[in-house]
């Protein structure tokens, strides 16, 4: 007898591609007065002379726009699990195009570390070199991204500058293949909500294992999560003290491929636009792309991992990936070298920095 998390899931979030791709609905341009308010925010922070970091959702006031951020953070998280914003002006100089976007991020949530290294706005560029081991990233180069979820609630992904061709962004909905592995291998479900090994990516603290066990699909209070990302599960199979995957896990890893790609909704990113995703229910992906030989006009994302007030529960297991599994905590992330995760800890620790040397 089949049991509750082995039924159909119906939702707005289990989508098909191609069934979004002949519409424009998920794509939402930026308004005139929503637009005057983000430069009014931008200027008030300007002459208070904050650095973008310390900028908070009270430092970037949005009138009317914070209700509609609200209603797209709904949309987020119970709707479709994606959106599209166009037209964010890319006139502004570099750091108050940064400033822009950091604000409009903190309407929707807070900020979490995206590596060791603390990043808390990410960098989207080619470094002109590949993935050649299991700690390079690979948005530093100009390659394919498989289909993955990333460490956080929600991913934001600001486009200042497209590729000379290629780069094309491709999302799948991981309702809708958890859908078709119940139509046509439901013996493969059980593999998917088992536990798999994932490698941290260099990213462990001391005393940290290397790999990590999560399952790929889960339910916690009725709400679904699919987060996970293919690469980190091979690259543990180089870690000699983590399981061999089954041969059921083979066939369950293949069939996300396949499926991955044929329920996939392509988008050609347009500078201005801000491509928002919940983890849990999408999975992103990159097509390779060819750039320009000029610096100024290599393709350049910025990104933003954020936890978000309205997130969902999460299934036992997941604490090890996101430290808090509570609707709505501030989780998600990878611990800064220091220990911080979340822009708040940053902030806290910076000024006790401060009034330790004042002292």
């Amino acid at each position: 007898m089949q049991i509750a998390k082995h039924r159909e899931i119906v939702a707005p979030f289990a989508w098909n591609g191609a069934a979004l791709q002949r519409r424009t609905d998920w794509i939402r341009p930026f308004k005139p007065a929503e637009l005057a308010e983000i430069d009014a925010a931008l200027r008030a922070v300007r002459r208070r002379g904050l650095d973008w970091v310390d900028v908070t959702r009270e430092d970037f006031p949005l009138p009317a726009f914070s209700a509609e951020l609200a209603g797209i953070a709904q949309e987020l998280e119970t709707g479709r699990g994606m959106i599209l914003l166009r037209g964010l002006p890319l006139a502004y100089p570099p750091d108050d195009l940064r400033m822009a976007y950091w604000g409009i991020g903190a309407h929707l949530g807070t900020a979490v570390s995206q590596g060791g290294r603390g990043e808390l706005l990410g960098i989207v560029e080619d470094e002109g070199r590949e993935v050649e081991n299991t700690r390079r990233r690979g948005s530093k180069t100009s390659g394919s991204l498989p289909f993955h979820a990333d460490r956080c609630d929600v991913v934001g992904l600001l486009c200042v500058r497209k590729a000379k061709s290629g780069g094309l962004s491709r999302i799948a909905s991981a309702a809708a293949i958890h859908n078709e592995v119940l139509r046509r291998r439901p013996d493969l479900l059980d593999a998917f909500y088992a536990d798999w090994y994932n490698s941290r990516q260099g990213d462990e603290r001391p005393g940290e294992s290397r790999a990590y066990p999560k399952p790929i699909f889960g339910f916690r209070d009725g709400h679904f999560t699919g987060l996970f990302s293919p690469a980190y599960i091979q690259f543990a199979q180089e870690y000699p003290e983590v399981p061999r995957l089954t041969r059921q896990q083979e066939e369950a890893l293949d069939l996300f491929g396949a499926l991955s790609d044929e329920l996939a909704l392509d988008m050609a990113f347009e500078p201005g636009d801000i491509q928002l995703l919940n983890n849990h229910l999408i999975y992103h992906a990159r097509t390779r792309y060819d750039d320009y030989a000029e610096q100024h006009r290599k393709r350049l994302l910025l990104r933003l991992w954020l936890a978000v007030p309205g997130s969902r529960p999460l299934p036992g297991g997941y604490e090890l990936l996101f430290g808090g599994i509570e609707a709505g905590a501030v989780r998600g992330g990878v611990p800064a070298r220091d220990g911080w995760r979340d822009v708040g800890q940053y902030r806290a620790l910076r000024c006790k920095a401060a009034a330790d040397e004042h002292r």
